[in-house]
């Protein structure tokens, strides 16, 4: 039976102990990964693994002994509870040896799981589950998670209590990062909160994101937009450090003012221009952003672009030009502008 992805979610967080077994195919192996622990925990509880209760067959032992898959759903354990057997990176080579195991199960035997990468409509392992009376099929797509979700995840990791606007950094960030970061990041929050009754707010979000190489480029970025000229030349310092090159920073820095530029030309004002930047920006981050915007304005902006493009097409050419202090030079005049 073949599992809507609607359908797909709901079974993930309860399966049904009695059916024969799921298979779960995709591109996304993070994300399969993840909802073949969510059930295969439903299904034999915390302590299945420490009780034996779950076996694991590789798909390259199934290969070489394809009757292991039908011994191990038929074997006893020695712990009181259901069973799962487990077969991860199963491909259409392997719809004969899953298929015997399925026609041979009975009530009572251990439940069988299978992942695999992307199966066409075509596969045979794919056919096998979709056309089982009492097995089910469920794809995951690559595509970004639905609100359903991510809502999912946040009471799963206790997360109840969102402001609508955290909700919407969440929201942004779920798209941004793999499954895997972002629970990552859901568990890190719901710490970071544990024992505060306050709901969650953007600056808490913020705070838990994953961090990226680019945070001391956004360091610097904030003293240019902000006319901090002084404190420029530690956080080169430290740019130079990281090996970030003059290019990188010059683009950077393009993208930082391309940024504002949207948020003050937005026709429904600069917050509205900053909700709808990719990648997104997060709680007190966004606000200082907002302020860069405003004080600059729309035309400041236009030249300081125009300044950062004619940086960058010197950069690249050909004649030889001391990159460093060219790079150095141009952000201190942005300081500058600021002020006027």
């Amino acid at each position: 039976m073949k599992l809507s992805p609607r359908d797909a979610l709901r079974y993930f967080a309860r399966p049904d102990p009695a059916r024969t077994g799921l298979l779960i195919h995709g591109p996304d192996t993070m994300r399969i990964a993840l909802r073949r622990q969510e059930v295969i925990a439903a299904l034999i509880g915390p302590e299945g693994e420490a009780e034996m209760r779950l076996t694991r067959i590789s798909a390259a032992d199934l290969r070489k002994d394809a009757a292991q898959l039908g011994d191990a759903i038929k074997a006893t354990g020695f712990f009181p509870g259901p069973r799962v057997v487990f077969v991860e990176d199963a491909g259409d080579g392997l719809a004969k040896a899953v298929g015997a195991a399925l026609a041979d199960w009975r009530e009572g035997d251990a439940q069988i799981v299978v992942t695999a990468g992307q199966l066409n409509a075509r596969s045979a392992l794919r056919k096998l589950f979709e056309a089982h009376p009492n097995a089910h099929a469920a794809a995951i797509y690559a595509d970004p998670p639905t609100r359903e979700e991510i809502e999912d995840a946040l009471a799963k990791a206790g997360l109840r209590d969102i402001a609508p606007a955290a909700m919407t950094d969440l929201t942004a960030l779920a798209r941004m990062i793999d499954a895997g970061d972002f629970r990552q990041t859901l568990e890190k929050l719901a710490l970071y909160k544990h024992g505060d009754a306050a709901p969650v707010e953007s600056a808490d979000v913020a705070a838990c994101a994953p961090s990226t190489s680019e945070a001391v480029l956004d360091d610097a970025l904030d003293l240019v937009a902000e006319g901090r000229k002084a404190e420029l030349g530690d956080v080169m310092q430290r740019l130079r450090g990281q090996g970030m090159t003059p290019i990188s920073i010059v683009i950077g820095a393009s993208r930082h003012f391309r940024r504002l530029h949207a948020a003050a030309a937005d026709p429904k004002g600069v917050e509205a221009g900053l909700a709808r930047a990719r990648p997104p920006v997060f709680g007190p981050r966004r606000d200082r952003m907002a302020r860069q915007a405003r004080a600059w304005g729309m035309h400041r902006l236009e030249e300081a672009l125009r300044l950062l493009t004619d940086t960058d097409l010197a950069l690249r050419s050909a004649r030889p030009v001391p990159a460093a202090a060219m790079l150095e030079r141009a952000l201190i005049r942005l300081a500058m502008m600021v002020k006027r």
